[in-house]
């Protein structure tokens, strides 16, 4: 149970990070970028582990999660821009 709010913690965190990296209008606000910022660390853990970075047990550290957060934020962005005719 600690392990899943810390993973969220974590994400809120790198969210908020991911946010200030990438400065601009987001369609949802911050409270949509911040939920990015969890499913980026859940990529991030996701995809150290397929690489051989973290172990069973192990998750993204912050600074994966801040990366996993830039590009699912960057991935939200394209899309959204597509969907309303882009701008």
């Amino acid at each position: 149970m600690l392990h899943l709010i810390g993973a969220l913690i974590i994400g809120l965190i790198a969210g908020a990070i991911a946010k200030l990296l990438m400065p601009g209008r987001d369609p949802g606000g911050c409270i949509v970028t911040m939920l990015l910022g969890v499913a980026g660390a859940v990529v991030a853990t996701y995809l150290g582990r397929a690489i051989g970075w973290y172990g069973s047990g192990e998750g993204a550290g912050l600074i994966g999660a801040v990366v996993g957060a830039v590009i699912i934020l960057a991935v939200y962005r394209a899309v959204v821009a597509r969907r309303s005719g882009g701008s």
